[in-house]
């Protein structure tokens, strides 16, 4: 996400954390490649020089001129601003949902065709049904796209909600009217509209977008746009917030577009906030977008608390304490353990999304890793151990040369896979064991070692 900026951003950030004191030079330099970095990330240019103006005026002020460290205050700055950027002036409220409305609440999804509409308005139903407690509908009233409506359909069955049915006869007004009426008489919390794009902005859609908006008023209108457009993003953000009352944007597919302009082009653009961003493919690759946390991490200061709250959903707790009480007690960390690992591990988004949200000097320690390879190696390991008795995943000091044979026929992998894989187990019960002794720090250092394709 966002990879190049961050990389030219944190090289800016290490550099100015280290002047004893700021001069006009050393100033004037750190602004020119913050400016270079944000244009060559695709920012568009009014919001490039609105920022460098603010960050200038600052740091030429008496909070950076006065402080004991210079260096470090403008860095501050910077941060500040960038969050303001992305939408932290608009208020810690402003990029929460709306549901002051009588229920159902009623969010619009308006954007391109190709954007990924549809898969989103599933992944906000599984986060508002899961994190908010909502009781969610959602229909399709894009009756030009072939498979639209039984795709809607599909994704909101996966995460577990309501769907009212539509046909492609039917007129988008009335789909949402009729919805608006079932979702009232089966006491639905949350109506989510997904409309109808097309391959390009035309008057037609524009048109009828705002039929359905007067329609039905929604609470929540949301501008869904392709993080990868680019310049074209902002093009498409006009139009949008010209023809509708937007009140927020969600970013698509931002783990797919290292240079992610649009992320902050577009919340400058229509003045609204970003509320959602989608981080995968997966429908629960939806993340809440909090302004000053994405700023920490384009500034490589990683985004530690969306890593707790990963490890939160991820880890279950219970299991988690069982383990931590069985080493403490001198049990031996065994095979099921590792596999429990591995397994908690993936939960959490696998190492490349752990690794996002890290800041830069850890990220610099596994570069030129292959996270794909990686994460494709730990399915691997999972593998091999489900192809163990449970007698071996017990003691695996007993797996030699003909059970690894058997194993790795039985995984479909060559035995020096197996063997890798019990070494790495090996690392990790080390571990464990300083761990007991309360060894963080050394277990800290070991990670490297420990994750396959991390070397």
């Amino acid at each position: 996400m966002l990879d190049n900026l961050t990389q030219r951003l944190a090289k800016v950030v290490k550099t100015m954390r280290g002047e004893a004191r700021l001069t006009e030079a050393n100033t004037a330099e750190m602004l020119r490649e913050v400016r270079m970095a944000l244009l060559e990330a695709d920012v568009a240019l009014p919001a490039v020089r609105e920022f460098i103006a603010k960050v200038k005026e600052k740091a030429l002020g008496e909070e950076v001129i006065g402080s004991l460290s210079p260096g470090q205050a403008l860095v501050g700055v910077v941060q500040r601003e960038l969050a303001a950027l992305m939408g932290a002036d608009l208020g810690p409220d402003a990029t929460q949902l709306s549901f002051a409305q009588q229920p159902p609440a009623i969010i619009l999804m308006a954007g391109l065709q190709g954007v990924g509409k549809t898969t989103t308005t599933g992944k906000l139903a599984k986060y508002l049904k899961e994190q908010k407690k909502k009781k969610v509908l959602t229909v399709s009233a894009d009756v030009y796209r072939p498979a639209a409506i039984a795709q809607l359909e599909s994704v909101t069955k996966q995460v577990g909600a309501d769907f009212f049915p539509s046909t492609a006869n039917d007129k988008p007004v009335d789909i949402a009217r009729n919805a608006l009426d079932w979702a009232k008489k089966h006491y639905h919390d949350v109506l989510i509209i997904d409309t109808a794009g097309r391959l390009g902005i035309d008057e037609a859609m524009m048109q009828e977008i705002a039929a359905v908006h007067a329609a039905v008023n929604p609470v929540e209108t949301l501008f869904v746009v392709d993080a990868m457009l680019g310049q074209d993003a902002i093009n498409t953000a006009k139009a949008f917030n010209d023809a509708l009352p937007l009140t927020g944007v969600v970013l698509t597919k931002l783990d797919g577009d290292s240079r992610g302009g649009a992320a902050l082009s577009v919340r400058h653009v229509t003045g609204k906030p970003i509320k959602f961003a989608g981080v995968s493919e997966k429908l629960d690759g939806l993340e809440a977008f909090d302004p000053t946390r994405m700023a920490n991490r384009v500034l490589g200061m990683g985004d530690i608390l969306a890593l707790v709250e990963e490890a939160r959903k991820g880890v279950d707790a219970e299991a988690a304490t069982e383990l931590a009480n069985k080493i403490k007690g001198g049990g031996k960390f065994d095979m099921n353990d590792f596999k429990a690992q591995l397994t908690q591990m993936k939960k959490m988004g696998g190492m490349s999304g752990l690794l996002d949200k890290l800041p830069a000097q850890f990220q610099q320690a596994a570069s030129g890793a292959n996270m794909d390879q990686a994460e494709k190696q730990v399915r691997r390991m999972v593998g091999i151990i489900d192809s163990m008795t449970p007698h071996e995943r017990a003691k695996p000091e007993l797996i030699k040369a003909n059970r690894k044979r058997r194993i790795a026929a039985g995984a479909g992998v060559q035995v020096q896979e197996v063997n890798r894989m019990l070494n790495q187990y090996d690392q990790m019960q080390t571990m464990m064991k300083k761990l007991k002794g309360g060894g963080l720090m050394k277990m800290m250092r070991g990670m490297k070692g420990m994750m396959p394709g991390l070397r």
